[in-house]
């Protein structure tokens, strides 16, 4: 008996593994508009995806406001389209919920296969729903004014959502009787990567899902265009970066402000440890959460509000230009944001200003990780407050900082662009312009998305050989990599 319930075990353990995968793949056609399986009318948008679907009856129905008027849809078709939609998108979230109970003790294994028969039927009765508003839909009297159509998703969430039914009926029927003592428990390694899965998910949608879109510097592609082979130029645009004079002079130039700018941000990393380990020395708790706090605030103010101080500050009719007037320094009022010289330190000056308060917060954790036993010993040997924080705080904090170092130097060609387009102007355009800013006003203002794809692409690919290359050197001089 006991023989038979471990083969049954095993079976099932290895059974949760397509499980899981098919669960993985459901959860995919919540996101991938071309695998949406709601689209079952070409007016509603190639680019929504099943979840905006679920979740907005506006964005689906946002085409068919005439078609409604001359009764060539009827509203309930549309609605019952909108709720078969919900209902794939609830199913759907109870299938991830079961696939998370899968790494769980046997009770839990249980109780996430109801979970996942449940789903499933809510997911399938909500496919009946899309097939039938398909089915009202393409029997209106103007087919062609409606246009319907059949999602190429369809069949393939339908076979997914089946083969997840499958697998929790026949996970039901292997796993054994939970017993009534028993408790919901999951191993530590599990808890910490399901806390640490919704981490990986944006990272995916927002960091690697964008790469899809790499394929455009080898196109010859114009914004409102189709995507087909008789358009594949391969390395033309590379080519292009190369060959015309007038666009290696801007990247040369980019460049320079670019290296300039990180490199003065690098060269003055420091200062936000040293802030944190002042602020941390003040003895006044009640100014030093006023300073933490007045310092912090800037980083949550936007960067064109950021300007607007700096207008009413440094303007013609600006508060230092004012003064300077009045009190006879200057004849009348200079605009001195209009002024191109020592633009470098300009920007950087702004960002320590909005930033280290911010900065520093990681630093102050960091110092509060120090053993106190450490300060109390130096305090006994005679250690001033200066010698502690040089020979205790200064080295407990180097591990943080090379860390960070190590982010900025691989990240020295991403500057941002919100501070830099929002202080540009006619004298300061040839100091200011960054390599962001630069593909920002190549892709939107000219329009050359493929050029600018491939100095998008030929950023990513220089800041991780940056980056890499700084780690092998941090593991050869201090025998500690990030990586």
């Amino acid at each position: 008996m006991n023989k038979v319930m471990t083969k049954r075990e095993n079976i099932s353990d290895k059974l949760y593994y397509l499980f899981r995968i098919a669960i993985l793949v459901s959860v995919v056609f919540l996101f991938i508009p071309a695998l949406n399986p709601v689209r079952i009318s070409g007016m509603i948008n190639k680019n929504l995806s099943l979840f905006t679907a679920g979740i907005s009856y506006s964005s689906l129905t946002a085409e068919f406001g005439r078609a409604i008027k001359k009764e060539w849809v009827m509203e309930s078709s549309l609605r019952l389209l909108y709720s078969s939609a919900l209902a794939v998108c609830v199913g759907i979230a109870a299938n991830a919920a079961s696939g998370c109970m899968s790494l769980g003790n046997h009770k839990l294994k249980k109780l996430g296969n109801l979970v996942a028969v449940i789903g499933c039927c809510v997911e399938l009765g909500g496919m009946i729903g899309i097939y039938v508003s398909y089915t009202q839909l393409s029997q209106t009297s103007k087919p062609d004014r409606v246009e319907p159509m059949f999602s190429s998703g369809y069949w393939p969430a339908f076979a997914a959502f089946a083969l997840v039914l499958l697998l929790a009926v026949v996970q039901i029927i292997l796993l054994a009787r939970v017993r009534s003592e028993e408790k919901f428990e999951m191993e530590s390694k599990y808890k910490l990567f399901l806390m640490f899965l919704p981490f990986i998910a944006l990272i995916a949608v927002f960091a690697y899902l964008p790469l899809a879109g790499w394929r455009y510097a080898f196109f010859d592609y114009k914004a409102g265009d189709t995507l087909s082979m008789d358009k594949f130029v391969g390395f033309k645009w590379f080519r292009e970066l190369v060959k015309n004079k007038a666009t290696v002079k801007d990247i040369v130039n980019t460049m320079k402000n670019t290296l300039a700018m990180s490199g003065i941000g690098i060269l003055t990393s420091w200062m936000p440890m040293a802030f944190a380990i002042f602020l941390c020395e003040m003895k006044n708790l009640k100014f030093r959460r006023f300073v933490q706090t007045f310092t912090t605030v800037p980083n949550f103010i936007s960067w064109v509000l950021v300007y607007a101080i700096a207008f009413c500050i440094f303007s013609t009719d600006g508060f230092l230009s004012s003064m300077m007037v009045n009190t006879g320094v200057w004849a009348e009022g200079k605009n001195l944001l209009m002024n191109g010289d020592h633009m470098w330190i300009k920007m950087w000056a702004w960002g320590t200003w909005k930033g280290i308060g911010w900065s520093a917060i990681i630093y102050i954790a960091a110092i509060s990780g120090i053993d106190q036993q450490l300060y109390e010993a130096a305090t006994v040997d005679g250690a001033g407050r200066f010698q502690r924080m040089w020979h205790i705080t200064v080295p407990g904090l180097i591990p943080t900082f090379f860390v960070l170092l190590l982010m900025s130097v691989a990240n020295i060609l991403s500057n941002g662009m919100e501070q830099y387009l929002v202080f540009e102007n006619a004298t300061n355009t040839s100091s200011i312009m960054v390599l962001d800013l630069y593909v920002y006003k190549l892709g939107i203002g000219k329009g050359s998305i493929p050029l600018t794809t491939v100095v998008g692409m030929l950023k990513s690919v220089i800041s991780v050989a940056l980056l890499f290359g700084a780690n092998g050197i941090s593991k050869l001089i201090r025998g500690e990599s990030i990586i």
